[in-house]
């Protein structure tokens, strides 16, 4: 693996003082990733429906919400801390806040642990003790499994350090139980199966800058025949996984035949880019980004039938 080059940006860093107020709050809610964090609560709120076999109470769906989007900015504000040296020699992240000036190193630690510690309080005194514990879990496993130990260390690193993103699953149901079920763990193993796939496409598209720093994601130090096959494999255990919801008793008819389709789509897209990587050899365009794309949509459309299922029945 290659060194990663820590040295610093070309040229002056802005003091931070320069930049006006608008400028600085919209940095502090950059730092949360909030894109992300829409794509978490996706997977969160449907669970609450499911477990609640109908609408949960609403005021526990804004606290479960509120939680989510603090404990898991936390963690996003930490990992764009420890990864300021990278993330400025990387081309998709160079205009983050750390890299910009716009907010101090010390200011990004200081605003995750504050918004680690305020979640963790805001899920156990307005929700539950479990919950809070299952998020601030996730919060350090993304923080201290993914960020500081896999992530420039292994090619499997999104596929254990993808467990934080699946937390958000077992949080939704027990904000409504207090407790876990076996349903909350098959859609936790969804999202786990899911992560892969997801994310490798994207990996595939910009793993020269993945390169350029010496994070060893999978596109980086294999093939992309390699990482399509994987990306095959993955796919089918994740849709095999999202139909077992049914035969076990903890869906009606609607969810397994949106989770049939949707996942027979994927499949498609999946062996479709195999078929490009492939042939890719001879000089055909790979086109990952489609894949990547229909990714986020599929979690989305099956979460959402898990919400709708329980009308259903």
């Amino acid at each position: 693996m290659t060194a990663v080059d820590s040295r610093p940006v070309a040229g002056p860093v802005p003091d931070s003082a320069q930049w006006t107020a608008g400028d600085r709050v919209k940095a502090f809610i950059a730092l949360t990733k909030p894109r992300i964090i829409e794509l978490l609560l996706i997977t969160t709120v449907p669970v609450m429906f499911l477990a609640e076999q109908g609408v949960p109470d609403l005021w526990l769906v804004f606290a479960t919400c509120l939680g989510g989007y603090l404990s898991a900015g936390g963690a996003n504000a930490l990992n764009m801390y420890i990864d300021r040296d990278i993330d400025a020699l990387m081309e998709r992240t160079r205009n983050r806040p750390l890299v910009t000036g716009v907010v101090r190193p010390g200011e990004c630690l200081t605003f995750g642990i504050l918004l680690a510690v305020v979640s963790t309080l805001w899920f156990g005194l307005t929700v539950n003790w479990l919950s809070a514990g299952l998020a601030l879990g996730a919060l350090l496993f993304y923080v201290l499994g993914y960020t500081m130990l896999l992530k420039r260390r292994t090619a499997q690193n999104i596929v254990w350090g993808g467990i934080a993103g699946c937390l958000p699953v077992l949080i939704g149901w027990s904000s409504v139980t207090n407790s876990l079920s076996w349903a909350a763990v098959i859609l936790f193993l969804v999202i786990f199966f899911w992560t892969p796939p997801h994310y490798w496409p994207l990996s595939m598209r910009v793993k020269e800058d993945y390169a350029r720093v010496g994070v060893p994601m999978l596109p980086v130090i294999a093939a992309n025949t390699v990482v399509a096959r994987q990306i095959v494999v993955y796919s089918w255990v994740m849709v095999l996984v999202s139909l077992a919801l049914w035969p076990l008793g903890y869906t009606g008819w609607f969810y397994p035949v949106v989770a049939g389709l949707a996942g027979g789509w994927w499949l498609w897209e999946a062996h479709s880019l195999l078929a490009r990587a492939r042939a890719g050899q001879r000089g055909a365009k790979l086109k990952e980004m489609r894949l990547f794309h229909w990714s986020i949509t599929y979690v989305s459309v099956v979460f959402l039938a898990v919400a709708i299922d329980p009308f259903l029945r």
